[in-house]
């Protein structure tokens, strides 16, 4: 099959032939039909991902597409069955998954998946008798992926899949982080700064939440004028949040959202919300960055979250993203901003570097 490599960091991707083995006890051959570009496959790029260690690896975890085969044990999918592929698949078993904290599964099968290896501690792809790891045990700039069945979620069969695709990571780590983690109530005031893919379902799932004052900053005037399509109520191009913010909602927002992952940012959304806010850092820091908050402005009862994914249980939360845009309350059209073929992956990544995009989709034949 055709492939994305990634062989060396700060280096475009290779598009290459790589060997695909049958499905293992317990795991899923899904033929891709489409793949969305994200924030997190440009970290992997340059070398910033904690998890690619080892190259060379194939990019992409957005994805959907058809099951073409199925291991021994398999019983929840069949050949032919559409699914999107979920970023991380539940043990259902360690102490989180008892206590229904299934977004943070310790299981080994998981954890070993996230560094790109299968549970036995190897991986299906190869190339040149070179073993090639999938990013986060999925890697989807590629006509196929091999996944654990807890990994696949079922859909329709007349589904969309270049749009569902979109539900496995940006759509779900965005409307899961406002109904998930920060649980916003009806009638609540939400800050959303930072509206790329993922900052404009913030934006979607305060819409979905009830609430009624919705403000979206960003520094680029063209996001802020997308922001609106998807909910926002009022935009600010961002400089001094607290002030900004306090002249919309006197004494601040409910409700903080920072999807840009640069600390200082996140301190202003912070320093944006009023006595007994909440603030949730969606976009992920660099590695060992450090974030500064006055201490006198954690009394009121502020409070400062994190969410990993939305938060998001995928058998539970991607069928509840699919029937939202059959029913036209979850916009997913608005967000792709081009399909390209993979042979385009390189232009593909770097629209998403420039910010150009909302999301850019690889899309098979």
């Amino acid at each position: 099959m055709r492939a994305a490599l990634l062989r060396e960091y700060g280096a475009p991707l290779e598009i290459a032939e790589v060997e695909v083995a049958a499905p293992a006890a317990g795991e899923v051959l899904v033929r891709v039909a489409a793949s969305g570009v994200c924030g997190s496959d440009l970290k992997a790029i340059d070398g910033k991902s904690p998890v690619v260690t080892h190259l060379p690896c194939v990019l992409g975890h957005e994805s959907a597409g058809t099951v073409e085969a199925v291991g021994p044990g398999v019983a929840s999918v069949k050949p032919g069955d559409r699914v999107v592929v979920a970023m991380n698949g539940p043990c259902g078993r360690c102490r989180n998954c008892s206590r229904g904290r299934a977004h943070l599964c310790g299981g080994k099968a998981r954890m070993t998946a996230i560094m790109g290896l299968t549970a036995d501690g190897t991986t299906r792809l190869s190339s040149g008798g070179e073993a090639v790891r999938p990013y986060i045990g999925i890697g989807s700039f590629a006509e196929k992926v091999v996944v654990r069945e807890a990994m696949c979620v079922k859909v329709a069969e007349d589904a969309a899949l270049d749009l569902l695709a979109l539900t496995a990571c940006g759509v779900v780590t965005g409307v899961g982080a406002v109904l998930n983690t920060a649980r916003v109530e009806p009638g609540s005031s939400v800050l959303v700064v930072g509206c790329g893919g993922v900052g404009l379902n913030v934006l979607q799932g305060a819409v979905l939440a009830g609430a009624t004052t919705i403000i979206a900053a960003d520094v680029v005037d063209s996001k802020l004028r997308l922001a609106e399509e998807f909910g926002a109520t009022h935009t600010v191009l961002a400089d001094d949040l607290p002030k900004q913010v306090g002249e919309i909602v006197r004494g601040g927002a409910d409700y903080a959202f920072d999807v840009t992952g640069v600390p200082e940012v996140l301190t202003k959304a912070f320093a944006s919300t009023q006595p007994g806010g909440t603030t949730v850092m969606v976009g992920s820091p660099a590695p060992g960055a450090n974030l500064e908050i006055p201490a006198g402005q954690l009394f009121g009862s502020r409070r400062l979250m994190g969410t990993q994914g939305g938060d998001a249980t995928p058998a539970r939360d991607l069928p509840l993203l699919a029937d939202l845009h059959r029913r036209g309350r979850l916009n997913l059209e608005g967000l792709v901003s081009e399909r390209v073929p993979l042979e385009a992956v390189n232009e593909a990544v770097a629209h998403v570097r420039s910010g150009a995009v909302a999301r850019s989709v690889i899309v098979f034949d």
